[in-house]
């Protein structure tokens, strides 16, 4: 994770990005198994490994000179995880509000978060832990009804055979020594078939295919290798190609993705994993202003947090994680299950529909007051409130002409009491499918 724009792999970050959206995937062919992605809409995402003891740059402190990999590997011997409670970390996820969650199984460090038999380094074999950490949290995500995801780095940056970076040592060129290249690659494969043999994760969020390509890395012959077990499981956007959405990293777009399922990840300070000096962690009403972003335009909000070496987690994520679950207890129903809002340009704001689009529903960030303006709505309202209050609200067009086909502005007066403190909904029910008018008004 956490993507660094160093000048040495800015040019191959692009390539990465402009090869991922060169699909190779029909989204008609996928679109059964997607439904249930498309309906959840929020995630968390846990980072946890050894990068945590010392609070380093997961993997990355080592790959730009921040910190030897000697030094870095040597966090082994303090990753202890006597706090570890996967049904505790489960809870919080469940409590969130999210679908599904996505952990770590061995980032580009090459430390495996699970009983690894392909290889020995791993959080059973080489740290104090002596336990998986990945198995007992997907069961207890499970347990609760979760989708139950697996992030894999391709690229490992410590493995003796790997091409691009060997600890300290200067790099091989791939085709200078194919057979080496093609004994990690044997051994890359190995460990996505034992996570699936071992998991049967719903969904596999990969990593790091930017250092090389789709046929260097086999990706085709990966996704046949994870189908040919479960039709169902959904491989997210990092396989040159070969999967099934689009995942931005920490930049919101700012229009929706063209792609037909997109998920954005974030982290909820600055950091993936736990760094005990960054404490620039996001509000409550930073996430979910974000959140409500992301799904207005049909796309997931994929939420981080890192554990600390022990295995609890900070408390500031905690409370963010808590405050976002309380807000979609309130206001759930115009997230979960709907799809993405109207154009923009007919209200200044994140909105999103019922699956019958009979229903709109307007985020309002903040305490507003006054009115807000639905432009070029073609429907009759049959009656508006807010969501976690009974009260009709009150609304007027204004001018609509009775000769013209163009629809007036749609005012709505907005209730001082009864607000959410981070962002309220408004649920405009409609008296058929939603039509808006998207011309240039005149004589048309």
């Amino acid at each position: 994770m956490k993507i660094r724009l160093h000048l040495p792999i800015v040019f191959l970050l692009l390539l990465h990005f402009s090869l991922s959206a060169q699909s190779h995937v029909d989204p008609k062919s996928i679109k059964g198994k997607m439904q249930w992605f498309a309906d959840a809409k929020l995630g968390i995402f846990i980072h946890t490994g050894i990068y945590s003891v010392n609070g380093v740059d997961e993997s990355w402190s080592f790959y730009n000179r921040k910190i030897s990999h000697s030094d870095y590997m040597k966090q082994l011997k303090g990753f202890e995880m006597k706090q570890y409670d996967p049904e505790a970390w489960a809870d919080l996820v469940k409590e969130s509000g999210a679908r599904y969650a996505v952990i770590t199984t061995k980032h580009h460090d090459g430390v495996a978060m699970y009983p690894t038999k392909v290889g020995s380094l791993s959080s059973v074999n080489s740290t104090p832990a002596r336990k998986d950490i990945v198995g007992p949290f997907l069961t207890a995500l499970r347990k609760r009804g979760l989708k139950a995801g697996t992030y894999f780095s391709l690229i490992d940056w410590t493995h003796p055979d790997y091409p691009e970076f060997i600890k300290d040592s200067v790099k091989y060129k791939l085709y200078t020594d194919y057979a080496r290249w093609n004994r990690f690659r044997t051994f890359m494969q190995s460990q996505i078939a034992e996570i699936s043999s071992m998991y049967n994760p719903d969904l596999f969020w990969f990593d790091g295919d930017w250092e090389h390509s789709a046929e260097q890395w086999e990706a085709e012959k990966i996704r046949h290798m994870i189908l040919e077990r479960n039709p169902a499981a959904i491989i997210n956007g990092r396989l040159q190609g070969y999967g099934d959405y689009v995942t931005p990293e920490q930049n919101v777009p700012v229009s929706k993705p063209s792609y037909s399922w997109w998920e954005l990840c974030m982290t909820t300070n600055n950091n993936w994993g736990y760094q005990p000096s960054d404490t620039n962690w996001k509000t409550p009403y930073e996430v979910i202003t974000i959140f409500v972003d992301a799904v207005s335009h049909g796309g997931n909000l994929l939420l981080n947090m890192g554990p600390k070496s022990d295995g609890t987690i900070p408390t500031e994520q905690k409370n963010v994680l808590k405050e976002l679950g309380a807000w979609n207890r309130r206001n759930g129903e115009a997230v979960f299950g709907t799809i993405a809002g109207i154009s923009p340009g007919h209200f200044y704001g994140p909105t999103t529909l019922s699956k019958d689009s009979t229903i709109l529903y307007l985020f309002l960030p903040g305490r507003t007051s006054g009115q807000v303006v639905i432009k070029g709505l073609d429907n009759h309202i049959e009656d508006i409130t807010m969501l976690g209050s009974p009260a009709k609200l009150t609304h007027k067009v204004v001018g609509k002409i009775s000769w013209s086909h163009v629809p007036g502005l749609v005012y709505i007066d907005i209730p001082s009491e009864g607000q959410d403190p981070y962002v309220t909904v408004l649920r405009v029910k409609l008296d058929k499918r939603i039509r808006l008018y998207r011309g240039e008004g005149g004589f048309e």
